[in-house]
Parts: C-alpha cells; structure tokens; sequence
C-alpha cells in the first residue's frame, strides 16, 4: 500500500492514467494543442508542502511529484516546474485535508473550488480539460485510492 503523495503512490498513479484520451474539443485554447501542464500545491502534508506536477504531452497524461517544499506562494506566479520548463497553465493551491478528501472520493472539485477550499491561478480551461480526463480514469484511479494510507 502505497502512502499519499509518495513517490511510490506517483508510480501508482500513473499506471491508472495508462491510455487515458486526450483531450476533448471543449478542452480550452491552452489544452486544444495536445498538451497542457497543470500544478497542484498541496500544503501541510506530513512531507511537507508538495507539489504535483499533471502534464500531458505526446498523447499521454504523467504524474510528477515533487518533494521539494513549495516555500509560499510561486514567486513570480508562473507554476513553472523546474529549470528551463515551461510555466503550468492552470496552478492549483489546497491543504493536505482536502487533498485527502479529494482523494477519497469525500469532497468533489466542485465543491472544494465553490466553497474557496482552493485557490487557482491560470486558465481554468485546462482544470476542466484535466478533469474529464482523470474521470476518463476514474476506473482506475479509484483502485489507486483503495489502495492508499493516509
């Protein structure tokens, strides 16, 4: 059993957005090109603040996981995720609570983004391309849930 945002827990991931579809026609200018880059920042995780980093390029959608502590806000507000990389599209900012929640299946996107449990940045376009593509998963990515420790 693989322990939330660890590295093993990427890995895992991954496997379950094996052959996902790319984007839909209503995925939005910055997705329409067949790839996008979108970041999540999860603060208070027992590692720490993390960062995952959702990118799909060359018809494939990949997890990263970052480690590395996200040291307040992105200093110059890109989502940019390492030397030399492009900024994300759309950055995604929640506490390690509801990033469980989320997980589990507990709180939807939805309702984290309308009640003001998240904060984002970019072009929401790609939030909305990256969802339907994660349902498109959900199969999958619920056996990944199952599977995890918090």
């Amino acid at each position: 059993m693989a322990r939330f945002l660890s590295p093993a827990w990427a890995d895992e991931f991954n496997v379950a957005l094996r052959g996902v579809p790319g984007p839909g026609p209503d995925a939005g200018l910055a997705a329409a090109d067949g790839h996008f880059t979108m970041a999540q920042e999860v603060r208070g995780s027992p590692d720490g603040d993390v960062r995952l980093i959702l990118r799909f390029d060359d018809g494939a959608l990949r997890l990263r996981l970052e480690l590395e502590p996200v040291d307040g806000p992105d200093p110059d507000g890109t989502g940019a995720d390492g030397p030399g990389s492009a900024p994300a599209d759309v950055v995604i900012a929640l506490s390690y609570e509801d990033a469980v929640a989320m997980s589990k299946g507990e709180l939807t996107p939805a309702d984290a983004l309308g009640s003001g449990r998240v904060r984002v940045r970019g072009d929401l376009s790609v939030l909305v391309a990256a969802q339907q593509m994660l349902n498109a998963a959900r199969e999958s990515s619920l056996q990944v849930g199952v599977s995890t420790t918090y």
